[in-house]
């Protein structure tokens, strides 16, 4: 994070704003708006400018008196030299202070705003663009209606009543998501507020009722945050408890709420943080203590992630959940590589196997995966290439088969190894791949080649 970004409250306090174009004008518009008392120094300053009520006008080249009494300054003037000396004398006298278009002489940005008082919303580029900021700040102007003005007035006249009768923290956050996020809150907007009124008393009189426990079983997906579907980035911001996988990338855990409890149950080779039967335990403890618990998995929960087992444990205990699918591996990864699972010329079915080894073994159906004019996605199964290279082959697949090894697919620091069944245990053995992987056999491989390069996480 390049900023802080903060709200300043300067209603009714003096802000000097240094220019008397267009530019200073827009600025000076927006500090009156912020109900700020306005100095306006420039040798020239715009008729229009000067018209504005609050605004005090001072023609004359800026000097360092002008700064007496200043809350915030901003300068925009087409000088840099003055610039750069107003943002000296502002910072040697610990003024907050933006230069208009030069981020190095600012020790604030000024950021694009969406008003929705008493909701704001404030985005900013810490300079590097300016227009990014506008366009992003305009793609929220379609999906944040001007009423929500109303609703969070409404919010803000029930917020004392709500605090002395919900007095739990976490409770109370959860009573206002519920309240914000339901019919309470299609009345407001719709301007029936005294239904929304009347709804809100009756979930303050039921309290008890509406601050049970629920477990959130989320696809995570095989690790780009842009395949996250809507529904799983709603509730991850929702969670009270964040429990995630080893597969769960970064980027993405970082997208749950930040004050949010994460708790790490990853299991790698060889080591289990948690047992599967601790974990659910773990989701089913959580719950009851009333927590909105965020079951965060890899890929997609029902696909080789053991969802089935911990909602078994849930249902068996009576606690509320809800499952969102997510992209799984196969899928993404394989689309990211350029791999098409099906293709009319080389595969009319797909198999989704783990290589997760057992005592040295792999008990796998071969002769069904040993079929030809068909796709087999092997998931965990880096450990057992050999294992799973010499089945195939000995059971019918032919050694020229293609196969390729996907590393960390999606992300960054996708890569991807291809040869043959004969070939790739010894170029895994040179390339030392690391988990996470994913290995694709079958003639599908050959289109990569072709196809890859569609697609902007190339490797």
């Amino acid at each position: 994070m390049d900023y802080l970004p903060i709200f300043a409250n300067v209603r009714n306090k003096l802000c000097l704003v240094v220019g008397g174009g267009d530019v200073a004008t827009r600025k000076a518009g927006v500090l009156l708006e912020a109900g700020a008392k306005v100095r306006v120094v420039a040798p020239e300053i715009a008729p229009a400018l000067a018209a504005q009520q609050g605004v005090d006008s001072v023609i004359a080249r800026f000097e360092a008196k002008h700064l007496e009494g200043a809350t915030l300054v901003i300068a925009a003037t087409n000088d840099r030299s003055v610039n750069q000396q107003v943002s000296e004398l502002a910072q040697a006298r610990n003024i907050p202070v933006n230069v208009v278009d030069d981020p190095e002489l600012c020790s604030f940005i000024m950021p694009a705003i969406l008003d929705r008082s008493p909701l704001m919303v404030a985005f900013s580029s810490g300079g590097a663009s300016p227009v990014l900021t506008r366009l992003m700040r305009g793609k929220l102007e379609t999906i944040i209606p001007q009423n929500y003005s109303r609703l969070a007035a409404f919010a803000e006249r029930f917020r004392e009543l709500v605090k002395t009768r919900v007095t739990n923290p976490a409770k109370r956050r959860i009573f206002w998501e519920n309240a914000l996020e339901g019919v309470i809150a299609e009345k407001v907007l719709t301007g029936d507020e005294s239904s929304a009124e009347a709804m809100l008393q009756n979930m303050l009189a039921s309290e008890d009722n509406i601050q049970r426990g629920e477990v959130y079983l989320v696809g995570a997906g095989p690790g780009d945050p842009d395949l996250l579907t809507f529904r799983a980035l709603r509730l991850m911001q929702k969670a009270d408890v964040v429990v995630y996988d080893n597969l769960v990338s970064k980027p993405i855990v970082e997208m749950t709420r930040r004050d949010a409890q994460r708790i790490f149950v990853g299991k790698r080779r060889d080591d289990h943080t948690l047992r599967q039967e601790e974990i659910n335990e773990l989701l089913v403890r959580l719950a009851k203590e009333g927590k909105r618990v965020l079951r965060l998995k890899g890929g997609d929960p029902f696909i080789f992630g053991r969802g089935g087992e911990e909602i078994e444990t849930l249902a068996a205990e009576n606690i509320p959940f809800q499952v969102v699918p997510g992209i799984t591996a196969a899928s993404g990864v394989a689309s990211y590589a350029g791999i098409p699972l099906t293709h009319r010329d080389y595969a009319q079915a797909c198999m989704f196997v783990t290589g997760h080894l057992k005592d040295g073994t792999m008990n796998l159906d071969w002769d069904a995966l040993a079929r030809p004019k068909q796709t087999v996605v092997v998931y965990m199964g880096l450990h057992g290439l050999d294992t799973l290279c010499a089945k195939l082959i000995e059971h019918g697949m032919p050694d020229t088969t293609p196969i390729a090894i996907v590393q960390q697919g999606t992300t960054p620091n996708q890569r991807v190894i291809t040869g043959t069944l004969a070939t790739l245990p010894g170029i895994a053995e040179r390339e030392q791949p690391q988990a996470p992987t994913l290995i694709i056999v079958g003639g599908v491989v050959t289109l990569r080649e072709k196809l890859a390069w569609f697609h902007p996480q190339k490797s």
